[in-house]
């Protein structure tokens, strides 16, 4: 089936803005302003990535277009198949909601150009192929009614689009400049970016309040696509405009702009410190995926255990950061079973522990973590968080805590720590006095209330 752009049509009665055109104006904000903007996003701390579209029908990775060089005609055997009888979007987010995170982040459209609701500016999209529905529709539905946080992952690149300039992360990239040239004739990036303001239009104007926008990605440089390959400045302003307090991310090529993005986005990684730019702290959100892959990847092994995943929370809002974590849903609309295993023992231990997360950041200097642990800290309750990662056996150690402590319990059940102060050289040390057999618990937290 030959797919037309209706897009095309549509830009017929637009005035074109293109990368020359006067500079966008973003809105402005002092720092007070934009941190009340966030203040539900770094309270939540704990978010759900889904990647999903056709690439979970061959099942082997969401760059499986480009990884195996797959011609669009060849890949249009996925969409004539896409027939998600499973999906509901209600379990989705029940099992978003029982694992305790506050926020989702559903890929709009992925880097394959596939679209998951109704848009009119092209004719590939789920309503035309054999499920027929609004994706989009229906899951801010269902998460709205969770009472989750709704937000949109939307591609820049698009290797389905016929004005979309090939390019060295597109599946038919080449090796040499005057093949790409030849490649790209009768291309035209103006016509794109214009599909993308109005697709962007759509996503923010259709669904009621969307409360975050992920841009994905800039990549600068030879036969790369930067700030003035998707008219970022513009593009932003139009999110901007549309929701004004929507919260987006910082792969827009803007890093150097004011109001060009609001955190940033460490993928697949552990940070070992705060993220800074410019010697200052920087709201900072690591996106991470159970396994190697963000779209459903049948074959996959390197999946993390729940320990691991725990560890990886408490790690980032120990460092003052979010966790957004992926979800790959199969060709049917099912979360993978390894998916609902892991989901489900972090919701047992978010169940119990979830105080140690929400409205919590890292701990002042002052406090410093005994071997084997992390700490977080909520400056409201004034309360210190130990997450203890090797379980001690019979007692911890904390300096410099002397006189600063009013009660210690173990978080998933209330029950008391003993504690006492030390004498000479350790006479600025607590020693909590903790139970041989380690709790029930994948990774128990203390809860210290401070004076």
């Amino acid at each position: 089936m030959r797919l037309t752009f209706l897009s095309v049509i549509a830009a017929a009665a637009l005035v074109i803005i293109t990368p020359a055109a006067a500079s966008a104006q973003l809105p402005k904000e002092t720092e007070a302003q934009k941190v009340q903007r966030m203040k539900w996003w770094t309270d939540a701390r704990f978010g759900m990535f889904i990647h999903w579209g056709l690439y979970a029908l061959p099942a082997r990775h969401e760059w499986v277009k480009n990884r195996e060089r797959i011609t669009t005609e060849d890949y249009q055997k996925y969409f004539e198949a896409f027939d998600p009888d499973l999906y509901n979007p209600k379990e989705w987010a029940k099992s978003a909601k029982e694992a305790g995170m506050k926020y989702v982040v559903l890929t709009a459209k992925h880097h394959e150009g596939f679209c998951l609701w109704d848009t009119k500016y092209t004719d590939y999209k789920s309503t035309n192929t054999p499920f027929g529905r609004d994706i989009i529709r229906e899951f801010v539905d269902a998460f709205r009614a969770e009472g989750l946080k709704v937000g949109f992952y939307y591609s820049l690149i698009d290797w389905h689009h016929p004005d979309y300039t090939i390019d060295s992360r597109h599946p038919q990239r080449q090796e040499n400049d005057a093949d790409y040239e030849s490649l790209n004739k009768g291309k035209d990036m103006n016509r794109y970016r214009e599909y993308m303001k109005n697709q962007v239009r759509e996503l923010l104007t259709n669904y009621g309040e969307i409360s975050i926008i992920w841009f994905d990605f800039s990549f600068p440089g030879k036969n790369g696509k930067g700030r003035q390959d998707w008219d970022s400045e513009n593009l932003l302003k139009l999110a901007r405009s549309l929701q004004p307090g929507i919260i987006v991310d910082d792969r827009l090529d803007l890093k150097d702009v004011e109001g060009g993005w609001d955190f940033t986005t460490p993928e697949q990684r552990k940070v070992t410190k705060w993220p800074e730019e410019n010697g200052k702290k920087v709201a900072w959100e690591t996106c991470q995926t159970f396994s190697g892959s963000w779209g459903y990847y049948r074959d996959e092994t390197t999946w993390k255990s729940p320990a691991q995943l725990i560890e990886l929370l408490s790690e980032s809002v120990s460092k003052g950061g979010n966790l957004l974590l992926n979800v790959g849903p199969t060709g049917r609309g099912a979360f993978d079973y390894r998916a609902r295993e892991r989901l489900e023992a972090m919701g047992e231990w978010m169940k119990y522990n979830g105080r140690s997360v929400y409205n919590c950041t890292e701990a002042p200097s002052d406090f410093v973590p005994p071997a084997n642990t992390l700490l977080t800290w909520n400056p409201e309750t004034k309360r210190l968080y130990v997450h203890l990662l090797a379980y001690p056996m019979g007692s911890l150690k904390m300096e410099n805590m002397a006189g600063k402590i009013k009660y210690v319990q173990f978080l998933h059940d209330a029950s008391e720590i003993r504690y006492s102060t030390g004498s000479g050289d350790e006479s600025n040390t607590i020693n909590m006095q903790l139970p041989v057999l380690k709790p029930p618990v994948e990774i128990p937290v203390l809860e210290i209330y401070l004076r």
